[in-house]
């Protein structure tokens, strides 16, 4: 009886800790959130100023909205044509990775050969590789074989510098598929191309829209190899046309501040979209992997 009653005030005890402690982590998150979101509120509010309001009043609400931010940004930096090309190559860029790093992810996952530790580690050396120091390499090749000036010149160093990171990820999740899943779909008469494409690549989804939402946000934002791949005005991207609004001599923040609210807008969009797949993976991960 006496075991009975300490163990209930022990529960008791417990009980009672974790009820604050809850309301600290909570809060906790809740700064956490606010912080983060506070420079996208910040932009937001910024993009409906005058230059005049954006320096004396930064942190407040605007008096004025000025909505005719927005249409000169899309006007003056010709955004709707760098909309259609970010898009153009970064849905290019994405089906490319998607497939071929979750091709790769599964032939090492499941079909282990003489050299696959050798392929894992060329994929890891393809992680440490710092990106800005093919610039110059890359820019010689393409010049070489004519493909400055095209969306191939961004298509292919965007996927092959993504796949790795891809692949990775798409291993680690792989493994944790049961194989008496695809022994099953075997029996019922599929091949591995259709074990793939019909058990493993919808079981996948979580993964694949964490891979979708790191490879968007690294393809939709990149500068630098848009600035040396692409010299044609009518193939420029969106982080190109924010540049236009500043030079060496000053820059117009109304007008920076409506195209980068006009170019944030997509990636909320995707994040919006993928959340659920997203938050999936990642438990999915920490769980398993």
């Amino acid at each position: 009886m006496q075991t009975t009653v300490n163990v209930r005030s022990e529960k008791t005890n417990v009980s009672l800790w974790r009820k604050p402690i809850s309301g600290i982590i909570k809060i906790v998150l809740l700064l956490y959130a606010t912080i983060t979101l506070y420079p996208l509120y910040w932009l937001i509010i910024s993009a409906f100023k005058s230059n005049q309001e954006f320096f004396n009043r930064p942190y407040a609400w605007p008096q004025h909205w000025q909505i005719d931010n927005i249409i000169r940004a899309w006007d003056l930096g010709n955004m709707g044509r760098a909309l259609l090309n970010s898009t153009i190559v970064t849905i290019a860029a994405l089906a490319l990775t998607i497939v071929l790093g979750m091709l790769a992810a599964y032939v090492l996952s499941r079909f282990p050969f003489r050299f696959s530790g050798v392929v894992k580690g060329m994929f890891l050396l393809g992680m440490l590789i710092p990106i800005h120091s093919t610039l110059v390499p890359l820019f010689i090749f393409m010049n070489k074989i004519g493909m400055l000036n095209t969306y191939w010149s961004l298509i292919l160093p965007y996927t092959a510098f993504e796949l790795p990171i891809a692949v990775f990820l798409g291993l680690a999740y792989l493994t944790s598929i049961p194989r008496e899943v695809e022994e099953a779909a075997m029996i019922d008469g599929n091949g591995w191309w259709g074990i793939f494409g019909r058990i493993i690549f919808p079981l996948s989804l979580p993964i694949v829209a964490t891979i979708t939402i790191l490879a968007f946000l690294r393809f939709w934002n990149d500068f630098s190899f848009a600035l040396v791949f692409i010299n044609s005005q009518a193939l420029k991207t969106l982080p190109l046309s924010l540049s236009l609004f500043s030079d060496g001599f000053g820059t117009d923040y109304s007008l920076t501040m409506g195209a980068m609210f006009i170019a944030v807008i997509p990636t909320i969009v995707i994040y919006l979209i993928f959340q659920e797949q997203i938050m999936k993976g990642m438990v999915a991960g920490s769980v398993k992997g």
